[in-house]
């Protein structure tokens, strides 16, 4: 009976899609893929297992709409997590909304953080994904959908080709 649907989404199929993430509560987008992304389905996953799995059975041009709790994926928001320092202290470099900062704690373990805001000579690190603790709706439009071959299966999608010089 699967092979009714041949297009079909399930295990062993090469999968391209993209895909926006909008706020569920202002509609806002928050991310947006374009390019787009791909991978054999059952063999490695680009997105949240939850997410993967409602694809399955989706075919090429279908648009998916999933609502999604990412403190499922993501855990709840820390607000220990968040560190608002003198910028004084910071080095210059990091002094831009958007930069990215690896911190280490008192056990030596490594956390990327986010500049999420600078007020007067302050300036605020965040280490939550900037998901946790939301709701999102993923808009997940299918591209395409085929037998993957023998490579891609072992390598989980299309080897990226290099640019031409």
């Amino acid at each position: 009976m699967s092979e009714a649907r041949p297009n079909a989404i399930r295990d062993g199929k090469y999968v391209e899609l993209t895909y926006v993430v909008r706020d569920s509560k202002t509609g806002d987008i928050l991310t947006e893929v374009t390019k787009p992304r791909h991978y054999v389905h059952g063999v490695n996953e680009i997105l949240s297992p939850a997410i993967t799995r409602e694809l399955e059975g989706k075919t090429e041009g279908q648009r998916v709409d999933l609502l999604v709790d990412c403190s499922e994926i993501y855990g709840p928001r820390d607000e220990c997590l968040v560190i608002t320092e003198k910028m004084s202290v910071v080095p210059r470099e990091y002094r831009q909304l958007g930069s990215q900062i690896l911190m280490e704690n008192n056990l030596g373990q490594m956390k990327s953080f986010l500049v999420t805001k600078i007020e007067g000579d302050s300036i605020t690190f965040d280490g939550n994904n900037p998901l946790a603790g939301r709701e999102v709706i993923y808009q997940v439009k299918v591209l395409l959908v085929r037998n993957a071959t023998e490579e891609e299966n072992e390598y989980g999608g299309k080897r990226d080709e290099p640019d031409a010089c």
